[in-house]
């Protein structure tokens, strides 16, 4: 396989929006953890606190998502440098460690995702265990 400059730069677009994609999860839990603090400190309640510690633990998922997707596209910026100084053989040694940096960080976003889905089963579950009203 043949690789050029053209192909570390393709992962380009597609990692700066999966960072802006982890960012913006990032952002929506911190919020999210703010104002369940506040309530918590108001009335603790054992059930915010757990909301706290699955929203601790989704946070510091993405924290670790976000390092893997930035340590990528740092080695695939390295791979283009190393490819354009000649070194074809650590161009593609940084751009396969590039590559699964990046499985790495997709994989980290589908478990937050299942933790994610599983703490809204857990707040939905509570409507279902009560009678509807008809």
């Amino acid at each position: 396989m043949d690789l050029t400059l053209a192909t570390p730069a393709l992962l380009f677009p597609a990692v700066s929006l999966l960072l802006l994609a982890y960012t913006n999860r990032f952002l929506a839990l911190a919020a999210l953890i703010r104002e369940l603090q506040a309530r918590y400190r108001e009335r603790p309640d054992p059930v915010i606190k757990g909301q706290i510690d699955n929203l601790r633990r989704r946070v510091n998922l993405i924290r670790t998502m976000q390092e893997a997707g930035v340590a990528s596209l740092f080695l695939c910026v390295l791979c283009m440098f190393l490819l354009f100084a000649g070194f074809l053989t650590a161009g593609k040694l940084v751009f396969t460690v590039s590559l699964v940096l990046l499985m790495v960080s997709l994989a980290l976003s589908v478990r937050e995702i299942h933790i994610s889905v599983h703490a809204l089963n857990l707040q939905l579950s509570d409507i279902e265990d009560t009678p509807h009203p008809r």
